[in-house]
């Protein structure tokens, strides 16, 4: 299992950045125009990096009991550009695999420890990780298809 939820986080990387190589920086932040979407909606840009930071909390939370939303340090303001996205990607890569070192066997999966709400096993941890990450994943690709038919994102 540990194996599988490398392999899954790994994907979610990889399809991070290849979305945000299709997104024209100019676009990075722009949401899609009340005519051109049917619900509210981020940016391209927004929803990869609520995809890294909810990677990046879980294993700050893992490794360091750091359950905080990484929200503060993941601003538009502060990551700008594509290459400054990639960098937090990087970071994001760095932590997950740090704290994926931490995990030897999937024994370890059924070990219950605080997360910010109550406790869980860290495989319901990572379950739940994977969930949310793909989906702004999920959202950065929509609104990529709004903004820019032409580069539509599929999986």
């Amino acid at each position: 299992m540990l194996a599988a939820f490398n392999s899954s986080l790994d994907a979610i990387d990889a399809r991070s950045r290849e979305l945000l190589r299709r997104v024209e920086p100019s676009r990075l932040y722009e949401r899609p125009s009340a005519t051109e979407r049917l619900y509210a909606v981020a940016s391209v840009g927004e929803s990869i990096l609520r995809s890294a930071a909810a990677v990046e909390q879980t294993f700050l939370g893992i490794t360091r009991r750091l359950w905080d939303d990484p929200f503060e340090w993941t601003l538009p303001e502060k990551l700008s550009s594509p290459e400054l996205i990639t960098q937090y990607l990087d970071e994001v890569n760095q932590t997950r695999l740090e704290g994926m070192s931490f995990l030897t066997s999937d024994a370890e999966l059924s070990r219950e420890m605080p997360s910010p709400e109550q406790l869980r096993t860290i495989f319901e941890i990572l379950l739940d990780t994977v969930s949310r990450a793909e989906h702004y994943q999920g959202r950065a690709a929509a609104i990529l298809d709004i903004l820019e038919p032409t580069q539509s994102f599929r999986r």
